[in-house]
């Protein structure tokens, strides 16, 4: 058709087309979840299009509703997304901290561990010195025993 010919009425911007949801073959969860956004998406343009279609069990299925919706859906996945980003990074926050504490308590074990068989060492080393000491007692009272001998011969 030449550009200079008025449109015909089927050729001019189509008026937003509403559908039964019943005809759609969809849930009744899938069909609620498709109205309320759509509900939404009309509520964010102050459009009271989509609310009175679904109001009617209707949904709005003309390209520019479909396209609002297709707006509003990539909007709630890129807010999703920035939300799972945040999640991520606070569990990496955590999990860093958690890391760390265990790390520390390792570090404390240890230490705590290493000072443990530094006192056993040190209790090993009195026990030597005093069996040591138990045999040099023995010894004086041995030598101590033979002097008094020598004194009662002598005196």
């Amino acid at each position: 058709m030449p550009p200079s010919q008025p449109r015909a009425p089927s050729q001019q911007a189509a008026a937003p087309t509403s559908i039964p949801v019943s005809r759609l073959g969809l849930s009744p969860q899938d069909v609620a979840t498709l109205q309320q956004h759509q509900q939404l998406a009309y509520a964010q343009q102050r459009s009271p299009a989509g609310s009175t279609a679904s109001s009617q069990g209707r949904l709005l299925l003309d390209p520019g509703s479909l396209q609002m919706l297709s707006r509003h859906f990539d909007r709630i996945m890129q807010a999703i997304g920035q939300r799972l980003e945040q999640l991520n990074h606070a569990t990496e926050i955590a999990t860093q901290a958690q890391h760390d504490r265990a790390g520390n308590a390792l570090q404390m074990a240890d230490a705590e561990i290493t000072r443990f068989r530094a006192i056993l060492q040190q209790i090993d080393e009195l026990e030597t010195e005093f069996d040591k000491i138990k045999r040099i007692r023995e010894i004086v009272r041995g030598f101590r025993a033979r002097v008094e001998q020598m004194e009662r011969r002598l005196g």
